[in-house]
């Protein structure tokens, strides 16, 4: 039987959608977590919740202690990840409010501790395959759960991570858009890379709230925008992630 993490982005601080919730404090080697761990069951699943950026969102995305996160939740025999993010659109297709499941993404975070391999044991080099780091099982559990609920949703996405916590200048915003990136955010590395290191299977699906500032038509990302349509679209993204787990379990 699969014990699910689920790592909650912005919006998602405090789901709160388990049964015999118990609360759990962790410690780790590499430091204290985002926050406490809820576990309990959904559906009889074992599942466990993490707020990526704290109970109140107050952990920046630089901040995160990635590594603690990940490791807590391999310690606590999770299998499987599922995780939320908010995200940019780079491109005309990916509207605000659309729902994205991540295939590929581009690290280009400067500040972040990357891997759990800082030195290599004799004779063993930790050069983790990183070609498709998003599990294609639990993306088609998120891309069957959006067909089930009737909610729009693009199969496929790159994202590209940046430092923050400001959002880029125009002209970063376009050399991104030709890059090849879809979506861009500011966390889903190093969380990806971390997962694939532990071998925890990991997918995420990523909620379009503006088109960054690549934009000549229209005003700039804030976070003002960014909230106010993550808020109108937050049970969207909340039913799928139920559904999702209804479908594992």
């Amino acid at each position: 039987m699969p014990k699910i993490g689920i790592i909650g982005g912005s919006g998602l601080e405090n789901l709160n959608v388990l049964e015999e919730l118990t609360e759990r404090h962790m410690n780790t080697p590499y430091g204290l977590p985002s926050s406490s761990f809820f576990e309990g069951k959904f559906h009889g699943l074992e599942t466990i919740i993490l707020s990526r950026h704290g109970r109140k969102h107050m952990i920046t995305p630089t901040g995160i202690n990635n590594r603690a996160n990940i490791w807590a939740l391999r310690e606590m025999g999770c299998t499987q990840i599922l995780a939320t993010t908010a995200c940019g659109s780079l491109q005309e297709k990916i509207g605000r409010g659309d729902l994205v499941v991540l295939d590929q993404f581009i690290d280009w975070t400067k500040n972040r501790r990357l891997t759990f391999f800082d030195d290599f044991l004799p004779q063993v080099m930790n050069h983790t395959p990183m070609a498709d780091p998003f599990s294609e099982e639990l993306r088609k559990v998120f891309i069957d759960a959006s067909k089930e609920l009737g909610i729009k949703l693009h199969q496929t996405g790159t994202v590209i991570s940046i430092e923050g916590p400001r959002f880029s200048t125009r002209a970063e915003s376009k050399m991104f858009r030709m890059f090849g990136a879809d979506v861009i955010n500011m966390t889903t590395a190093p969380e990806c890379i971390l997962a694939n290191e532990m071998n925890i299977p990991y997918a995420a699906v990523a909620l379009s709230t503006d088109y960054d500032s690549w934009k000549d038509d229209e005003e700039p990302v804030s976070w003002e925008a960014v909230m106010e349509i993550f808020e109108a679209n937050v049970k969207k993204i909340t039913q799928l992630l139920l559904k999702s787990l209804q479908i594992l379990a």
